[in-house]
């Protein structure tokens, strides 16, 4: 703006909620008036209390509601059986962070092993990243397992420690009596095949626990080391492994295991925000160009830009820690670097598969403020309220893309070279920028948690819209298990950017009690509390018995049935998901052709030949005529069916060579039955079809009666005589 091609000028923008809209206008003054406006009332605000929050007034049917009200940490802990008047179940809550000054990104109610006195707590504090120590979320109905978080601890390239956090640590892992007999609520030991399915991620997890077991006996004194210790406790770290040693070398890094004895540690390999806001921008860039075209995104690109395999990662870390505490019963400790993204939303999507009072709506908005809002994470930091002028671009030309600050030349005469210009970008848009790497890698702390409320660019990133993401794979995979509906979580995204309401504003539970946010704003739960009936699931069904497989209170993840949030994006699902679900239902056929498959047996000669006199020795005859048809048959259906045809044209092309030899030979030729043989078992194990075919193949024609080696000059066999015929 102004246009360098005649075009009318025009203003896109981009909404949070993944809207976009194109303003054109015949003056190019109104245009730019337009766009300063905007501009000034969008990202030139003073504070956050310049927001609309502050000034709406609530509807009629939410002024009988209180979203402020919904969590209460005391009733919340009560409802897990932790308080003053129940019975000791290990666990005391602590009033050491009351103002605060404990730690300022820490709610005041903290929950801590019984065990643990407060002044244990004030020296461990220093072993972890700002104070945030090992503190309770979760504990387990049945077998009182229990779900801790913390931030990562200063181990450094010394491998300090802390014997003060090792005590808290191991005391959050000691054994509790389950508040229950085993025989009335404790859900069925069952094989692991039946439990549930291992992703490959798990699957290493589960080697990890059994290969490298915990000591919980000393091997001299045989005294036990931790009392209580199980076996599966296990240390979560929810970065990448290299993260964490990067971050070893700035002083910080992930526990000593050997300090931790009767645990393990795992790494999730999630990455950090910075390659998260990367990975939804390049999303975005997909899907932009939806005011202006008709066209659907190109799906090829959107499954480059990584964002469902970072939703897959997120969702196999909670399932494994859901895993350990279910079927191991054993405890977990969850950190990331500094406690309040990644970790966020690993404590909370394994309470979702776990406990079914957070599958529902009031239970979610209490998962929220307690694993979200009351544990510290930046809300504010993270999406950015206040926008930033950088977001503001003014561009010569709409294929150009260079930025034109006021006053300056329009640049008419160089539109040629902007052009160019602009499509050198285009094709260089997807090369990494090396200072992204280094932020891909890097897993320092975000910065001094300060009051300043300015935007920083490189502090945003949607960590919690990736949670929401995950929670909609969950509804969408079980979808009688939630009673609230898809929409609940959309419109939650959106009230997130909306700044209509007071919750989301501020980055930790101290923020919103200094700024008096409960006083001056409104909850985002009462727009959905006051309008409840328009998010019940109507599909939902609460129903819950153990010993009911699908009924029981958890639920499981397919982690390969991750698809696109497409009513999130405003697309459809053809539009977004056609070619996922083409490659599932192709799986689903080869899975099928595989099953449907059936060999030849001796069983099936027989009964096609009923002259032919039974061999004694088994394996040494080859299978007659019919059933040679019968295996070349079944391949050649199967390769049909998991081949394209441009792939077998090439095949072809490439084969023909090989395949006119092998037609070409003789049964007379002492070499023509190996040929043919290992021609079939070639294609058999490449479709990877099985070892009963395989060895089939493997003694057609190569033992006599005796089992020693074939001879040349000895009479042919039937089989043979019949191979000969077809040839």
């Amino acid at each position: 703006m102004p246009p360098t091609t005649g075009i009318h000028s025009s203003i896109r923008i981009r909404c949070r909620d993944f809207v976009f809209v194109t303003f054109t206008f015949q003056d190019d003054k109104a245009a730019k008036e337009v766009f300063e406006f905007i501009k000034a009332r969008t990202c030139k605000l003073p504070s956050v209390e310049s927001l609309f929050a502050f000034h709406h007034k609530p509807s009629k049917v939410e002024k009988h509601v209180n979203g402020w009200h919904i969590y209460d940490p005391r009733a919340e802990f009560r409802r897990q059986g932790i308080s003053e008047k129940s019975a000791d179940l290990g666990w005391r809550i602590s009033n050491i962070n009351k103002d605060y000054t404990f730690c300022d990104t820490y709610p005041a109610v903290l929950v801590v092993p019984s065990s643990i006195s407060d002044n244990v707590l004030k020296y461990a504090k220093d072993y972890r990243s700002r104070n945030r120590i090992p503190a309770l979320s979760y504990i387990h109905k049945v077998n009182n397992c229990t779900i801790t978080r913390s931030a990562q601890p200063l181990s450094g390239i010394t491998r300090k420690n802390n014997v003060q956090d090792e005590k808290l640590v191991l005391a959050s892992f000691a054994e509790r009596v389950p508040r229950t007999s085993v025989d009335s609520e404790q859900p069925p030991q069952l094989p692991a095949s039946e439990t549930t399915s291992l992703s490959e991620l798990e699957k290493y997890e589960e080697s990890i626990i059994e290969d490298a077991a915990p000591k919980v006996y000393d091997e001299k004194t045989g005294k036990r080391l931790v009392y209580g210790a199980q076996q599966a406790n296990m240390i979560v770290d929810a970065r990448p492994t290299v993260n964490a040693m990067v971050n070893q070398v700035q002083g910080m890094g992930s526990e000593p295991m050997d300090r931790y004895p009767g645990a393990t540690k795992a790494f999730m390999n999630i990455e950090n925000i910075h390659v998260m806001r990367n990975s939804l921008n390049k999303v975005v860039d997909c899907i932009k160009d939806a005011d202006v075209s008709p066209l659907p995104p190109d799906q090829n690109a959107l499954f480059a830009t990584g964002w469902l395999k970072h939703t897959a990662a997120v969702l196999n870390g909670a399932e494994i820690i859901a895993r350990q505490i279910w079927y191991k019963h054993s405890h977990v400790l969850i950190h990331c670097s500094d406690g309040w993204d990644r970790t966020s939303q690993l404590s909370a999507l394994a309470q979702i598969l776990l406990d079914p009072y957070f599958r529902t709506i009031e239970g979610f908005m209490v998962l929220v403020e307690k694993d979200w809002l009351s544990f510290g994470h930046m809300f504010r930091l993270r999406s950015g309220p206040l926008n930033h002028e950088s977001w503001f671009n003014v561009q010569r030309d709409g294929m150009a893309g260079q930025t034109v600050q006021p006053g300056e030349n329009d640049g008419r005469a160089d539109a040629f070279q902007n052009v160019i210009a602009g499509a050198r970008r285009f094709f260089n848009q997807n090369k990494d920028d090396p200072t992204e790497q280094l932020d891909a890698i890097g897993e320092a702390a975000t910065g001094k948690v300060a009051n300043d409320e300015a935007t920083v660019p490189k502090m945003i990133s949607p960590v919690f819209h990736q949670f929401l993401d995950c929670v909609y794979q969950l509804l969408r995979q079980n979808p009688t298990k939630f009673e609230f509906n898809e929409r609940f979580l959309r419109r939650l995204l959106y009230h997130l950017y909306s700044c209509q309401y007071g919750t989301f504003l501020y980055n930790s539970e101290k923020q919103r009690r200094d700024a008096r946010a409960a006083e001056r704003t409104q909850s985002v739960w009462d727009y959905f509390l006051a309008r409840k009936q328009e998010f019940i699931n109507k599909d939902y069904d609460p129903t819950i018995d153990e010993y009911v497989k699908g009924r029981d209170s958890i639920i499981k993840t397919d982690l390969k049935d991750i698809i696109w949030w497409h009513q999130l994006f405003n697309r459809s699902d053809e539009e977004m998901n056609s070619n996922l679900h083409a490659t599932a239902a192709q799986a689903q056929n080869k899975a099928s052709a595989m099953a449907n498959f059936q060999p030849a047996t001796e069983e099936s000669y027989a009964s096609s030949h009923p002259g032919t006199p039974p061999d004694d020795t088994p394996g040494s005859k080859p299978p007659s005529l019919a059933a040679s048809q019968s295996v070349l048959a079944a391949v050649e259906s199967s390769h049909t069916t998991l081949t394209p045809e441009e792939q077998r044209q090439g095949r072809r092309l490439e084969q023909g060579q090989e395949r006119h030899l092998q037609r070409s030979a003789s049964a007379e030729n002492p070499n023509a039955f190996s040929s043919i043989r290992d021609g079939i078992a070639d294609g058999i194990a490449n479709l990877n079809i099985g070892r009963n075919v395989t060895g089939m193949l493997n003694n057609l024609g190569t033992n006599n009666r005796n089992g020693s080696p074939a001879s040349t000059s000895r009479v042919p066999t039937r089989g043979e005589q019949e191979l000969r015929e077809m040839t």
